[in-house]
C-alpha cells in the first residue's frame, strides 16, 4: 500500500541558514564586481574630462552670476518700497491727525446751527466771516479725506508691489542656492578625477598648467590692431593689469575673477558699468563679426553665450578662463568652444 504521508518540510531553523547563505554569497560576489579593479584612464583623458567639469561648471556659474545679481537687485528694490511705505504710513497718519484737528475746531465753531447765531449776532458782519469759516473748515475736510483715501490706494498697491517682490527674492535664493550647488558639484567631480592620478602625473600636469599660463601672461604678440575706443583702450588695460590673477567663479576682482567679472570689472575702471553675467553683457553695445574686431571690444564664446573675454588683436583674447586657470592671453581657436560674436562697448 502507497504511503500517503507528505514530505517531511526543512525546519525553519535550516531554510533561514540557507537564506543567510544566499545573500552572503550574493554580497560577496557583489562585493567582488566592487573590488575588481576598474581601467584606470591616463593623465591626457583625465585631463580632458576634468576640463570638461570646468566648462560646465563655468556655465552653472554664469547662471548662478544671474541669480546673484537678481538676489541683489530685488534686494535694493524692496528696500526701496518698504522706505516708501514707511514714509507713507508717517505722511497718512499726519493727514489723519490734520482731519482730526478740523474736525474739532469745526464742531466747537458750530456747535450752535448757523441760523440761530444770525438772530444772535449783534454784528452781521462778524457772523458773515464766522460763516465764511465753517464753509472753509468744511472744504479743508473734503480735501483732507481725498488726500487721505489717495494716499491709503498707493500704499495699498506699494505694500502688494512689496509682497510679490519678496516672492520673487524667495524664488531667487532657492534658484541661488541649486546653482551654487552645481558648481561645487562639477568642481567636486573634477577634483575626483584628479585624486586618481598618481603623485607623479599630478606633478605633470601642473608643471604644463604653469607653464601654459607663464608663457601666456607674457606679452604675446598682438599685432597693430587699434582700440575701439578710449573707454575699450581703458577698459583692456585695466584688465592686462589683473594678468596672473587666479579664476574664482563667483569673483569680480581684484583678488580673483570669473571671466564676466573680469570684463564687468575692467570696463567699471573706464566709467562704464556692465551687466554682471556673459548673456547679459551681450546687450551692451553694437555686435560685430570676427574681422571688425578691434582692442578692447567683448567676446562670446559658445552657444550659450556662458564665456566672454576681450579682444586682445591678432585673433587673442584676455580673459579669465576656467578654475585651475588664471588671467591670460589666449587664441580665440583654442578656448574649447565656437566664437558667436563680439559687442562694442
Amino acid at each position: 500500500m502507497a504511503s500517503h504521508r507528505r514530505p517531511k518540510q526543512p525546519s525553519r531553523t535550516r531554510v533561514t541558514v540557507l537564506t543567510t547563505a544566499a545573500a552572503a554569497a550574493v554580497a560577496l560576489s557583489a562585493n567582488a564586481a566592487d573590488a575588481a579593479p576598474r581601467e584606470k584612464l591616463g593623465k591626457d583623458e583625465v585631463k580632458a574630462k576634468v576640463d570638461k567639469l570646468y566648462e560646465q561648471a563655468e556655465q552653472a556659474t554664469e547662471k548662478y552670476n544671474g541669480a546673484k545679481e537678481k538676489q541683489q537687485k530685488l534686494q535694493r528694490e524692496i528696500s526701496t518700497i518698504q522706505d516708501g511705505v514707511a514714509r507713507g504710513q508717517q505722511d497718512l497718519n499726519k493727514l489723519r491727525d490734520g482731519l482730526g484737528s478740523l474736525a474739532t475746531a469745526q464742531y466747537r465753531s458750530g456747535g450752535i446751527d448757523p441760523s440761530v447765531q444770525l438772530f444772535l449776532s449783534s454784528d452781521p458782519d462778524d457772523f458773515l466771516d464766522k460763516a465764511s469759516t465753517l464753509d472753509q473748515l468744511s472744504g479743508q475736510q473734503v480735501e483732507a479725506l481725498k488726500k487721505i483715501q489717495d494716499r491709503q490706494r498707493e500704499l495699498t498697491q506699494e505694500r502688494a508691489e512689496a509682497t510679490e517682490k519678496l516672492k520673487d527674492l524667495a524664488a531667487t535664493r532657492t534658484e541661488l542656492g541649486a546653482k551654487k550647488k552645481e558648481v561645487q558639484s562639477k568642481l567636486t567631480a573634477a577634483q575626483k578625477l584628479l585624486n586618481t592620478l598618481t603623485a607623479k602625473e599630478k606633478a605633470a600636469l601642473a608643471t604644463e598648467q604653469a607653464r601654459a599660463d607663464r608663457s601666456a601672461t607674457q606679452r604675446v604678440d598682438l599685432g597693430d590692431a587699434g582700440s575701439a575706443s578710449g573707454r575699450a583702450s581703458a577698459a583692456f588695460a585695466a584688465a592686462r593689469s589683473q594678468l596672473g590673477k587666479p579664476y574664482v567663479y563667483g569673483a569680480t576682482g581684484t583678488a580673483s575673477y570669473d571671466c564676466s567679472g573680469l570684463t564687468s570689472w575692467a570696463y567699471a575702471q573706464a566709467g562704464v558699468s556692465l551687466p554682471r553675467t556673459s548673456e547679459a553683457q551681450t546687450g551692451a553695445g553694437t555686435r560685430l563679426t570676427r574681422g571688425q574686431l578691434q582692442v578692447g571690444d567683448l567676446v562670446f564664446f559658445f552657444n550659450d553665450l556662458h564665456h566672454v573675454g576681450l579682444y586682445a588683436g591678432n585673433g587673442q583674447i584676455l580673459h579669465a578662463p576656467r578654475t585651475g586657470t588664471v588671467v591670460r592671453y589666449e587664441s580665440m581657436d583654442t578656448i574649447g568652444g565656437p566664437f558667436m560674436f563680439g559687442v562694442r562697448v
